[in-house]
């Protein structure tokens, strides 16, 4: 298999396709992550007043959080995310604030109770050695106390499913994948076919992730200021037969007090 490594421009490129037809090809995680709140957010919600998605994507955790009465910011660097969550907002008839920004920078109006990364958006930083500034930035928006919600593929993972091939077809769209991997860095050619009038035209788009060991993560959540961090193999808690224990992790992490 020829190896094609991860550049920075492309693993920084918001995404256009994937932003427009997500909601329309990629749905069934929904209902499984909302199960996955209700297991493991359940007992930090009733102090949960203001949250934020980051790497909101569509903007389904938004609007699920807003729909509880949480005042809700939303942020991703894709512009066409941005919209999606805006609309998703409105079709709910609930308040997201959303904003356009980079994880491993972005800021908000306020200090939030939990903010909430998930469908493994942290993989998608462009280098595994950004991971700090994720983690400096989630706690800079953090109030004291305040939690930090999020999952990873891992290393068993990229060394399987990331390696299979995927058709997907929706009628006007549908979508090819190609995947691989090597080492700490995976990547999905997605080649999109999209009815356009009496015509089919044809999208490329990369998605690439990389990956870190457990105990790496948790040392860089200690020293960006999180006190108390657990952690829980996905497998149980999703009714997904793709996902295989080691191969996703939920972890929980609190900003200590101080």
């Amino acid at each position: 298999m020829p190896v094609r490594l991860m550049s920075r421009s492309s693993a920084t490129r918001p995404y256009k396709w994937l932003a427009e037809y997500y909601e329309k090809v990629f749905t069934l995680h929904h209902e499984w992550f909302e199960a996955v709140h209700a297991k493991l957010l359940a007992p930090v919600m009733p102090k949960v007043s203001v949250a934020c998605d980051l790497c909101c994507g569509t903007g389904a955790t938004a609007v699920h959080l807003a729909r509880q009465g949480i005042r809700t910011y939303a942020v991703d660097l894709s512009p066409g995310m941005c919209r999606a969550t805006r609309a998703k907002a409105r079709e709910a008839g609930v308040r997201v604030r959303v904003s356009r920004g980079d994880m491993r920078e972005f800021t908000l109006p306020e200090p939030v109770d939990l903010i909430t990364s998930e469908c493994d958006a942290i993989n998608h930083l462009p280098e595994a050695g950004d991971l700090p500034r994720v983690a400096a930035a989630v706690a800079a928006a953090l109030r004291p106390g305040g939690w930090f919600f999020f999952d990873v593929n891992n290393r068993a993972a990229f060394d399987t499913v990331w390696q299979l091939n995927w058709w997907i077809d929706r009628g006007d769209v549908s979508v090819a994948m190609e995947g691989g991997s090597e080492g700490d860095r995976a990547w999905t050619d997605v080649h999109w076919f999209i009815r356009e009038g009496g015509l089919w035209r044809r999208y490329e788009e990369r998605v690439e992730e990389v990956c870190w060991p457990a105990s790496e993560i948790k040392d860089v959540l200690r020293g960006a200021g999180f006190d108390r961090i657990r952690c829980w193999d996905a497998a149980p808690l999703l009714n997904n037969p793709m996902t295989r224990p080691g191969y996703r992790t939920f972890y929980l992490a609190r900003k200590a007090k101080q």
